[in-house]
């Protein structure tokens, strides 16, 4: 089984000691119009329609699972 995008962000933050919070947003990458109205609130941050994202304190995003594991592996929250 493939693991999915968000959840692997999401162990990443954990591993890091992140708290955060979870918002699901509706809509699936292959299934045409599947995201139409589901997704706003992604596009206003990102200018894109893909999750998973990281909103961070200062309101700066992180964007895609591989930048957020990166961005948890430089950023452990023993360090804030």
């Amino acid at each position: 089984m493939v693991p999915h995008p968000c959840g692997v962000a999401a162990q990443a933050l954990e591993r890091s000691g992140h708290t955060f919070t979870v918002k699901t947003v509706g809509g699936f990458k292959n299934i045409p119009l599947s995201r139409r109205g589901k997704r706003d609130e992604i596009i206003a941050l990102t200018g894109q329609q893909d999750v998973p994202v990281l909103v961070l304190d200062d309101d700066t995003t992180v964007q895609g699972t591989s930048a957020i594991v990166e961005w948890a592996a430089g950023h452990s929250a023993a360090q804030h």
